[in-house]
């Protein structure tokens, strides 16, 4: 029997009217300094100086649980600090600091310093710096041994240089840059295949040749540095962070409102997770590709004539760049053919 996101607990219609229903509040706070017509992944403000921040906030989500299960909790926090800063980079932005928070019902240090070594890695992965946070401890309202980790991350872009995709045409190439696994969106199914206690470590996966858990922890990939180092190089049009909701809900938010991006399947190194996920849900396709980033963690649009120089910059860049498709006219949505 198939396995669905939705089944899993997560339904992505009660966070869209949930988001409908905060914006008539959200909007009262604004000032004239808020941008709102050229940001999809992060949140800008105009410090009138030729220079926009860039904000984005973000948690790692049950991905935790088979921290607890494992007992290892050195790498949640790359996925904190990537979860945050691959979207601010997304619009050109060149992340500044960071700051956590983590809450837990008793906090025990050893587990508390093995957390932010591991944002502190993230930091430095992606170039920015830790300048605070906040532990609370919550007797009581946390399960013990248990704890929950977000932050949030501020970068700089000059305003005539913000990426949103309001240029992209017909023709552009989507190079996709490979993901390390399923990096930390899409954990709520997960947990529903895989029990989340200490077999994960027992468990050995001979495609991989790492034990379940490990496969599962594997850190979320920080492009920060690679994309930084490829906007000084090529024109970049836009800059999608495949996240939840995979293709079909975060490459139409760089979009415009007249173009499709057609993905063709095949054309990028997948790794083995994502088979054994599908295998053992019993994904359809377009339930598979709603969920996870299905190994492409970043997409890049490009004009024709620059995306060979762009894949050799990323390829320079340590990452694995893929042509994985082409802009053609639309509607602002995704073909996966």
């Amino acid at each position: 029997m198939a396995v669905t996101y939705k089944d899993a607990g997560v339904d992505v219609e009660r966070g869209y009217e949930a988001v409908r229903l905060m914006k008539e509040h959200v909007k009262k706070t604004f000032d004239e300094n808020v941008i709102t017509d050229l940001g999809t992944f992060g949140g800008m403000y105009d410090l009138n100086n030729g220079q926009v921040l860039v904000s984005g906030t973000d948690g790692v989500g049950t991905k935790l649980m088979a921290a607890f299960a494992t007992g290892k909790n050195d790498t949640v926090g790359i996925d904190c600090v990537a979860m945050c800063a691959n979207d601010v980079v997304c619009h050109g932005a060149r992340p500044l600091f960071f700051l956590d928070y983590i809450a837990t019902g008793a906090l025990v240090p050893g587990v508390a310093a093995d957390i932010v070594k591991g944002i502190a890695d993230g930091c430095m992965q992606s170039g920015c710096a830790l300048i605070g946070g906040e532990t609370a401890e919550m007797p009581g309202f946390y399960p013990e041994g248990e704890y929950d980790l977000a932050g949030f991350c501020v970068g700089i872009v000059n305003k005539d240089a913000i990426i949103n995709g309001s240029g992209i045409t017909p023709g552009d190439k989507v190079i996709g840059l490979g993901s390390t696994g399923i990096h930390s969106n899409g954990f709520s199914l997960v947990r529903k295949l895989y029990a989340m206690d200490p077999t994960l470590n027992q468990i050995h996966i001979e495609e991989t040749g790492t034990s379940l858990g490990e496969m599962l922890l594997t850190p979320t990939r920080i492009y920060v540095k690679s994309i930084l180092d490829l906007i000084g190089q090529v024109d970049v049009k836009g800059i999608a962070h495949i996240t939840g909701g995979g293709f079909y809900e975060n490459i139409p938010r760089i979009l415009p409102k007249n173009v499709d991006a057609k993905i063709t399947l095949g054309s990028w190194d997948m790794p083995y997770v994502f088979e054994k996920l599908i295998q053992d849900a019993q994904l359809s396709q377009k339930d598979a590709y709603n969920t996870f980033n299905m190994g492409v963690g970043m997409v890049v649009v490009v004009s024709a004539d620059q995306a060979e120089k762009t894949m050799e910059a990323l390829k320079a860049s340590g990452e694995r760049a893929y042509l994985i498709g082409e802009i053609t006219e639309g509607s602002g949505g995704v073909e996966l053919c």
